[in-house]
């Protein structure tokens, strides 16, 4: 049986981590190097980090503190923000990161998967998915939410998976913060297509709320949260525990 993943997530803005709701209202929580290093000693399996303005600013992604993050940490670290070459996930790569993550970069340039695969490879390949329910459609947004794509989120998915990407992030707009639990029927319909590992992000509020989605969804792979880490609503080896003694395998 494959082993279920925790990952905590930095979302980082002008070098600090911050969190907010539905991808709105941001709020100052904490050094991400300092962050990286808790999640690293306390458990998590893997970290990810997410430049969130980076791609909404027409910039490339913040190295210098990339590099100090990776150096802090001893678990796989994906990176994310302002991926838009090549040559952007060379740059993250030489900083330390293990997988990069890519999602308006892949929107303008729908080859940018396919070119990073073919020289990386897959594992190497995260597609980021931000989707939101228009008119009861699952619908692609870019630029940190902020642009309606149009897109049929399901639909671009499989695109993206055929192209070489190795591991997708589903991260919920309607559930985003409001820790009520994941969005299971999002999540259903992204599963249902797909054949490589899936990462849940968007909605934890609480330990049961990830025992509701390894049970209710065996095929997804992993479970992402920010809020409650950082807050220290939910502790990563407590909830570990939990979920073992659930039935759920778990790296302990």
């Amino acid at each position: 049986m494959i082993t279920k993943r925790i990952i905590p997530c930095l979302d980082v803005k002008d070098g600090r981590v911050v969190k907010g709701v539905n991808f709105l209202g941001l709020s100052d929580v904490s050094s991400p190097v300092d962050l990286a290093r808790f999640y690293s000693d306390g458990g998590a399996d893997e970290l990810v980090f997410y430049d969130i303005t980076a791609s909404a600013e027409g910039r490339t992604l913040f190295t210098d503190i990339l590099k100090k993050v990776a150096e802090q940490i001893f678990i796989p670290l994906t990176v994310g923000g302002g991926i838009n070459t090549v040559e952007d996930f060379d740059r993250v790569l030489k900083c330390g990161a293990d997988k990069v993550s890519v999602n308006s970069g892949a929107i303008k340039n729908p080859s940018l998967i396919l070119d990073a695969a073919k020289k990386y490879g897959d594992q190497c390949v995260v597609l980021s998915v931000d989707v939101k329910r228009v008119d009861g459609r699952f619908t692609v947004f870019s630029r940190g939410g902020r642009d309606n794509t149009g897109m049929d989120a399901i639909e671009w998915i499989k695109k993206c998976v055929a192209n070489g990407a190795g591991e997708i992030v589903v991260n919920s707009i309607d559930t985003d913060g409001v820790k009520n639990g994941f969005d299971l029927e999002m999540l259903d319909a992204v599963c249902s297509v797909v054949s490589i590992p899936v990462i849940a992000s968007g909605g934890a509020g609480c330990k049961e709320d990830f025992v509701k989605l390894f049970k209710t969804l065996p095929k997804v792979d992993a479970g992402l949260a920010a809020s409650i880490f950082h807050f220290g609503e939910v502790d990563i080896r407590d909830l570990k525990k939990t979920l073992k003694n659930e039935g759920i395998n778990m790296r302990i």
